[in-house]
């Protein structure tokens, strides 16, 4: 195969940067095959030498008689510049609609709040509120968040306005409800509507469970085989032969069919499926579904070509502002929410539209990521807390929030004006997306989620990344045994952890 420069580094921080400010720190590292993903979300191996005093926003009435309520800001979105005053003026909002709670915020910055909050903890200090927080974040504190099943149960508190197993995405074994839904990001597929054309194919189905008609106009079901036949048909060289053809010549590969964008192995993994790398009883696994997906990757990156490897990740033909999707010669990607943005998508030369994940042996799984507010065990009022969790997340105040730290509403009942705004602010000439097939992804959602804890959490990642990108880089791999020892160096990262 032609050499290919390698990303640069810088971009994929850059990259990253972008992707957490879109949807408040809960987004997947973007993992691209030449070099280990950068994170996203900071976790707590961050050692900073001095933590900056918190944030505290000013109150608007005497308090001397209000139970104090902390709220802790930086392990997601609002740390920045921007969002601090309209979080000072939500706090100052609620301290003026009653006269029992004194709501006070502390913002710490985002690359110390995990070492900040840690010692918190450790020192019987801790805030009683957290948020906005997504999956890794809230894992990297396992243990320290309160049930909210009873506070539910005791205040009647209303779920019936949130997709039941979006409720069940916040239910952890042996811990409880660790949160509420608040801003949430779904994953599915966007297609480039112009290669389709070109290559007289029918798009992807817009609905979820839908058959894929081909273009003799058979029905096919959409799963992970028929999207591997037409990620092939997509993928093309140089000379116009696409992948299902014997003159097909993979060393001059200008246009791919498919790629899992930005995420790491588990959510790759989670394409077919939820799993995790941790079994119930502490010690590092394997899922049968996730080892199926990575196979299929590592096909589809040297065997049947319809995925960038990692030499090609490097090419100039995949370089867009939002990852080789924009570069307008990928066609389709899985990827979630937060994606479709002016960052990514706006200024793109081509049409595009969202579609159905495929199942994989009859199940659907569309991984999700989401942001929420947990409450501490340490906290000392936790009626007083979730009174005003219940402030924040009523759909008379959500909306305050949402437009602070952005993301997809979880009330339902909200999210119709939702997608109006949101495709009026974002792309206001084009009328024809399909935010159907986002609402519908909820119901599929991973659980447990793709972002869970781990022991070691930083240590794992950086061996399953290292993992992947040797398989991304290397066309003769014994894929075996490189899983058989990713399992194996787990495993004694686990047992030190213990």
């Amino acid at each position: 195969m032609k050499s290919f420069k390698p990303l640069l580094v810088s971009l994929m921080l850059i990259v990253a940067a972008l992707i957490n400010a879109a949807c408040g720190g809960s987004a997947t590292p973007p993992a691209q095959p030449t070099a280990a993903p950068a994170a996203s979300e900071p976790t707590a191996a961050v050692a900073p030498t001095s933590a900056p005093a918190p944030t505290a926003a000013p109150t608007a009435a005497p308090t001397s008689n209000r139970v104090k309520v902390r709220w802790f800001v930086g392990l997601g979105a609002g740390t920045d510049e921007g969002a601090i005053p309209p979080q000072n003026a939500f706090v100052e909002r609620f301290n003026a609609s009653q006269d029992k709670i004194e709501l006070v915020i502390e913002i710490v910055d985002n690359n110390v709040a995990f070492d900040t909050l840690a010692t918190q903890i450790a020192a019987g200090n801790a805030p009683c509120l957290v948020g906005p927080v997504g999956i890794r974040g809230r894992d990297s504190f396992k243990g320290a968040w309160l049930d909210l099943q009873p506070f539910i149960d005791k205040y009647n508190y209303d779920l019936s306005d949130f997709d039941p197993n979006l409720v069940k995405f916040y239910q952890v074994k042996e811990e409880g409800q660790l949160g509420i839904p608040f801003a949430i990001f779904p994953s599915f597929i966007i297609y480039n509507k112009d290669l389709f054309d070109e290559a007289g194919l029918p798009y992807p189905p817009a609905t979820h469970g839908a058959p894929w008609v081909d273009e003799n106009g058979v029905e096919r079901e959409w799963n992970i085989e028929t999207l591997t036949e037409l990620a092939k048909k997509l993928t093309v060289d140089a000379n116009g032969n696409d992948a299902t053809s014997p003159n097909f010549d993979p060393e001059k590969i200008v246009q791919f069919g498919w790629m899992n964008q930005w995420t790491d192995p588990r959510g790759i993994g989670t394409f077919f499926g939820a799993g995790s790398l941790v079994d119930e009883n502490g010690n590092a696994q394997i899922p049968d579904n996730w080892k199926a997906a990575w196979k299929w990757t590592y096909d589809g990156w040297w065997k049947d070509w319809f995925i960038p490897n990692g030499p090609y990740g490097g090419a100039d033909f995949l370089q867009g502002p939002g990852g080789p999707f924009s570069s307008g010669n990928l066609a389709m990607i899985h990827i979630h929410m937060w994606y479709v943005a002016p960052w990514a998508l706006g200024n793109v030369d081509f049409d595009w539209n969202l579609a159905a994940t495929p199942s994989y042996n009859g199940t659907i799984t569309a991984k999700m990521h989401a942001d929420t507010f947990g409450i501490l065990k340490g906290c000392p009022y936790p009626d007083a807390a979730f009174e005003v969790l219940s402030y924040m997340l009523s759909a008379e105040h959500v909306n305050e929030l949402l437009t602070i730290y952005g993301g997809m509403p979880a009330r339902l009942s909200l999210q119709d004006n939702y997608f109006a705004k949101y495709n009026q602010t974002n792309f206001p000439n084009k009328t024809d997306i399909n935010w159907d097939v986002v609402v519908e992804a909820m119901a599929y959602a991973d659980n447990p989620n793709h972002e869970s804890w781990m022991p070691s959490f930083q240590e794992t990642t950086d061996r399953y990344n290292e993992f992947w990108n040797y398989l991304a880089n290397t066309p003769d791999a014994d894929f075996e045994a490189e899983v058989a020892k990713l399992k194996a160096d787990l495993q004694k990262i686990f047992d030190a952890a213990r």
